[in-house]
């Protein structure tokens, strides 16, 4: 079996064949595989599964913290809406904020030791795929220009939002979509707030700033990392215009969207000064597709389903795509029938998904306090109800695969000792 892309879905799809007993290589463009990236959140859903892949709390431990909270604070400072996470708000797995670098080598050490190093060829890339009736040749490039081809039962392309494979499956596809949010990203010691562990965004739907500890405070000067998201919406009439859609930039560029955001709890402007360095991205999606698997090739993680970060779903989706998928072969075997299986199963729920936090995802309920009051309140009970929050945040949780009572009640998505018959 092919994999194209070593992030963190391609390496948790060589993780789960390697459970099921399916032999599998892994094409990775990059040379050299580093911990690049900043914070991101893993939800309940994508821990249970990290876990039935003998990846544990003391291995997610090594690489960020449990989350124990997730609230919204207006720009005047006062609370919206919060909510316990993770264990605290009855899950039997935990919520982790971890560095996103640090889990896709946490990923892929972990595969080095179960598959050898013969499994991952790193510096190539897979540029496109023929079908045929017995399976799928995929067409390989190595960063010094040597192309190959190499065949395979069937073909995963887990490599990202520019992903070779979803444009040969989906040619006519729009462009990139960005919907005017522009995201300054970086991680600044600092005291943790609130819980010690709690994810906050604050200010409004269109200006806001969101941060969150991805490490326990040091012992000896009770500083912690925190990532951090600045994020302003703009007029998109005119397209992208910066160039790079990821790049570095000073603080003095955008930090007079935040001056005077101070609350004495926590001082916005302090905490994006204390950034040894700052990127700037768009925040982007693509518009969903109708399926994600064309005869024996099949989308994976953000080639089949980049979505605005606005929901922790991203890197969590990705890992429950593995396992998925993993199942699907377990019950139809290393064919297209699986793959048609996994995309029966997922891929029209995760479009929904993808729009739904087009919409802003859970932060709308900021949205819904900036329509009745202009995000002046005293207090948030007479702009919003509680069971009106109570019930926006459940819709949320239910569609993005997270609801507590169904996800403790689920089945294993694959069963212990598992294995594809006939290998």
């Amino acid at each position: 079996m092919l994999i194209a892309g070593g992030g963190i879905g391609g390496m948790s799809l060589a993780l789960t064949l390697h459970q099921i007993g399916v032999p599998c290589i892994v094409f990775e463009a990059v040379a050299d595989l580093q911990p690049l990236g900043v914070g991101i959140n893993l939800q309940p859903n994508a821990v249970r599964e990290l876990y039935d892949l003998g990846i544990d709390q003391r291995a997610l431990d090594t690489i960020g913290i449990q989350a124990r909270e997730w609230a919204l604070v207006g720009r005047n400072g006062s609370d919206i809406y919060s909510e316990p996470r993770g264990v605290l708000a009855g899950y039997r797995w935990p919520q982790y904020s971890v560095h996103r670098g640090e889990l896709q080598m946490l990923l892929y050490r972990t595969a080095l030791e179960r598959l050898g190093r013969a499994f991952v060829r790193l510096g190539s890339r897979v540029t496109g795929y023929r079908n045929h009736e017995s399976g799928v040749t995929a067409f390989v490039e190595t960063r010094d220009g040597v192309r190959s081809e190499v065949e395979g039962q069937v073909l995963i392309a887990a490599d990202g939002l520019h992903s070779a494979t979803r444009a040969q499956m989906h040619p006519h596809q729009p462009p990139i979509q960005w919907g005017g949010a522009i995201l300054w990203r970086g991680t600044t010691p600092g005291v943790p707030i609130r819980t010690g562990a709690s994810f906050v965004g604050v200010g409004s739907l269109r200006h806001r700033v969101v941060l969150y500890p991805i490490s326990p405070p040091d012992p000896s000067t009770g500083l912690a990392t925190i990532n951090w998201i600045a994020e302003i919406t703009v007029d998109n009439s005119q397209g992208w215009t910066q160039g790079d859609w990821n790049r570095r930039v000073n603080v003095d560029d955008f930090i007079h969207h935040f001056e005077g955001w101070n609350y004495g709890w926590l001082d916005v402007p302090a905490m994006l000064r204390g950034a040894k360095e700052v990127f700037e991205y768009p925040m982007i999606d693509r518009d969903p597709v109708p399926t994600w698997v064309d005869g024996n090739v099949a989308l994976l993680g953000d080639a089949a389903h980049v979505m605005y970060p606005v929901g922790s779903n991203g890197a969590s989706q990705a890992i429950v795509d593995a396992r998925v998928l993993g199942a699907a072969m377990l019950k139809h075997g290393v064919t297209g029938e699986a793959l048609r299986a996994y995309d029966e199963k997922l891929c029209a729920d995760i479009s929904a998904l993808v729009l739904r936090n087009r919409g802003a995802g859970p932060f709308g309920i900021l949205g819904m306090v900036d329509e009745r009051c202009g995000g002046v309140f005293e207090d948030i009970d007479q702009v919003i109800p509680p069971a009106e929050r109570e019930s926006f945040m459940a819709r949320y949780k239910a569609a993005a695969g997270f609801a507590v009572e169904a996800l403790n009640a689920a089945e294993p998505t694959i069963a212990p000792d598992a294995r594809v018959a006939g290998l």
